[in-house]
């Protein structure tokens, strides 16, 4: 994992906080605002697991906190923008009237449509706009299906820009795969860094794992392309508490100071 930078007081803490908003701002894809309208639910599309649609595997743990983790992660970080929808496991229906034309991803991204109201379910020709990235993390029951099926079903069925899978699970094999549909219609690997990394252009950032052995869970992580790390809301609640502790430590330190030249300064004045 990235070391975290280490804050001094409150000062650092509030100058750290401004330069992550400058470059959240400076980084921040632009895009169209979609032609259509936020839709809760529309009546006859099912949203709960009787919906006729492909088999899904219930999340295992490690499934679960990566899913939990990288959801707040994202959703922290494209706050700033009231047109940026990230969902996770919602139906996502892609063609109207069609039942059977319906994906549930773990996680995805949306630009152009309003953030609230939260969705049921996703309904592309009622929302106007289609998935931006969408993102799923690999389980026994599905895997099969996130490694070829998905990638046609999203990128060319749907119209998907970029599709990633990533396998959390450490005692199996590490896997991060990302494929881009190319502006011809084509479908193209993402090309990994030399540390594994993928970059996506849609959402402008980078994604790496890293393996977290509390857990056990191999961690997708999220950061900007000058590799500035977006923390995690547990990350970011310890960064606040160590900085508050060196701010009162360091106030301590100035308020004994402070006594100690009062101090000198009246033996100074009784001896004159």
């Amino acid at each position: 994992m990235r070391d975290m930078p280490a804050l001094i007081g409150k000062g650092e803490m509030m100058n750290t906080v401004t330069d992550f908003a400058f470059k959240q701002r400076k980084y921040m894809p632009v895009f169209p605002i979609a032609n259509g309208k936020p839709t809760i639910y529309i009546e006859g599309y099912p949203y709960e697991d009787e919906a006729p649609m492909p088999a899904t595997a219930s999340d295992n743990g490690w499934h679960g906190l990566q899913i939990n983790i990288f959801y707040d992660q994202l959703f922290r970080y494209f706050r700033i923008n009231d047109y940026v929808h990230i969902g996770n496991d919602n139906f996502i229906y892609y063609e109207e009237g069609d039942l059977t034309k319906v994906v549930a991803p773990d996680i995805f991204v949306v630009f152009g449509v309003k953030k609230y109201p939260l969705r049921r379910s996703f309904y592309t020709w009622s929302e106007g706009a289609v998935l931006v990235a969408v993102f799923e993390f690999l389980s026994d029951a599905t895997a099969v299906q996130d490694r070829h099926e998905k990638v046609r079903v999203y990128l060319q069925e749907m119209g998907v820009q970029e599709f990633f899978i990533h396998q959390p699970e450490m005692d199996k094999p590490a896997e991060f795969f990302g494929w881009r549909r190319c502006a011809s219609g084509d479908i193209v690997e993402i090309v990994p860094d030399a540390a594994g990394g993928l970059f996506s252009e849609a959402l402008k950032l980078w994604f790496r794992w890293e393996e977290q052995l509390d857990t056990h869970v191999r961690l997708l992580r999220p950061s900007l392309p000058d590799g500035t790390p977006i923390t995690t809301s547990t990350e970011e609640e310890q960064l606040r508490i160590e900085a508050e502790a060196r701010a009162e430590e360091e106030a301590e330190r100035r308020q004994a100071l402070e006594a100690e030249v009062e101090r000198l300064r009246a033996q100074l004045s009784n001896r004159s």
